[in-house]
């Protein structure tokens, strides 16, 4: 079975018109037609249902489409990774989230540039979710996230388990827990921002999932744009605010951080990079990330 009848066969579904087809793949449409018969020769069944204007594929064709699909993006991501590795003085694209600028990622991405020679560091924003496509086609090397979203092409390493914080107004009734710390359980009742409203999973996807692990209903979740939103609104004396420890520097007046003190209460921080790489420059930065 040739890549090139999966490319017309895809092309035809996706046109329900020979004729579409035909100009996008810019061939005549009897050869494409010819295609689509030796396909359906090879396989042994109709992919399409005849006499049917707009073209409707067939239920086994419909089935075989999910796999072509999948077999033509898997030889494109495959194509792109090997150009890549043909490269030997390619530079290095880190995908980063934003808030780990707030957690040791500046001083770990300058300790990279100044101690691996002749090596160029691109930084590439990238959701924590998004990095792993990103990470199979090509678009970055490495990853630095706060979820652990598992693929078998991808290796992920945790780095630290950042401890989580409760952000609250400096004159909320909570703070008088600032030094002994605070659970979960305590501000059920509380309006809760979490953030972001971004594309799922996300960070306010993680906190709704540790609400669930330890068997917790809050009350009020309320889900904002991004960090800087969410503490802005409890500066503002509206609700409170779980955080990253590290998240605490961003500076925001009228603010008081209280320690979540349930262990389950922590943010993985990850680096994840393609199972199959082993070229020097990731096993290089791979070291160098060991000293922190």
């Amino acid at each position: 079975m040739e890549l090139r009848s999966l490319k017309y066969f895809v092309a035809v579904v996706e046109e329900k018109s020979i004729t579409k087809a035909a100009a996008r793949l810019c061939i005549a449409q009897p050869p494409l037609t010819r295609q689509i018969k030796n396909l359906e020769d090879e396989l042994g069944v109709t992919l399409f249902e005849r006499g049917t204007r707009p073209i409707k594929t067939s239920e086994v064709g419909e089935y075989f489409y999910q796999y072509a699909v999948q077999i033509l993006t898997l030889t494109a991501h495959a194509k792109t990774m090997v150009g890549r590795y043909k490269i030997k003085n390619t530079a290095i694209r880190i995908g980063y989230v934003g808030s780990l600028f707030y957690w040791k990622l500046p001083e770990i991405i300058d300790h990279l540039r100044k101690n691996i020679s002749g090596i160029k560091i691109e930084l590439v924003e990238c959701g924590t979710r998004d990095q792993v496509e990103a990470l199979k086609i090509g678009k970055i090397d490495m990853g630095f996230g706060r979820l652990g979203i598992s693929d078998p092409s991808i290796r992920r390493t945790i780095l630290e388990r950042e401890k989580l914080l409760l952000a609250v107004h400096r004159d909320h009734p909570l703070t008088k827990y600032q030094k002994e710390g605070i659970y979960l359980s305590q501000v059920l009742n509380e309006i809760i921002y979490i953030y972001p409203n971004a594309p799922k999973p996300s960070f306010s996807t993680f906190i709704q999932g540790l609400f669930s692990e330890l068997d917790l209903i809050p009350q009020n979740l309320k889900e904002v744009r991004e960090i800087h939103m969410a503490l802005g609104l409890v500066s503002s004396g509206e609700g409170v605010c779980i955080i990253p420890k590290s998240a605490s520097a961003i500076g925001i007046q009228n603010l008081k951080f209280l320690p979540i003190l349930d262990e389950e209460a922590y943010s993985p921080i990850t680096l994840a990079y393609r199972s199959i790489d082993n070229n020097e420059y990731i096993q290089q930065i791979l070291e160098y990330m060991s000293d922190f």
